[in-house]
């Protein structure tokens, strides 16, 4: 591998990298505002209402599923 071809892989990885780590902190806020989501529904719903809250979260894991 010539110095060239070298430096041209490692930029690439470099920028890769950092497409993953903003990708990180962008799931990790989702996760935080699904969290609260789930909270909030949790708090104002009675427990009658469990098995809807249930299904909302099934049918959100099954949306984000898809996006994979």
């Amino acid at each position: 591998m010539t110095a060239e071809t070298e430096s041209l892989v490692l930029e690439h990885l470099s920028a890769i990298r950092g497409d993953v780590s903003d990708i990180k902190a962008r799931l990790g806020r989702v996760e935080l505002r699904l969290s609260a989501i789930e909270h909030t529904l949790g708090s104002a719903l009675s427990e009658t209402d469990h098995e809807t809250v249930q299904w909302v979260i099934r049918r959100m894991e099954h949306i984000n599923g898809a996006r994979r």
